[in-house]
């Protein structure tokens, strides 16, 4: 059972950290010189990694109230 979150949290990473590299492959691809504004960082540099931060804590939280759910 604990494979199943551990799984889920792991591809929900992988999915994350795939569509921020592909959105800025895509970014780079269609306008070099304005990338930034295509990705819409508003000059945040750390973006990207803010992004999968979020994803990473949703999927965490989400397993967490789904074995407490399970445990009662």
């Amino acid at each position: 059972m604990g494979w199943s979150y551990f799984l889920t949290v792991s591809l929900v990473l992988a999915f994350s950290g795939f569509y921020e590299v592909m959105e800025m492959v895509v970014a780079m691809i269609v306008s070099p010189e304005t990338g930034d504004a295509y990705l819409g960082t508003q000059g945040d540099i750390w973006d990207a990694q803010r992004d999968m931060s979020l994803a990473f804590s949703g999927a965490v939280s989400a397993m967490l109230i789904l074995w407490l759910k399970g445990r009662a």
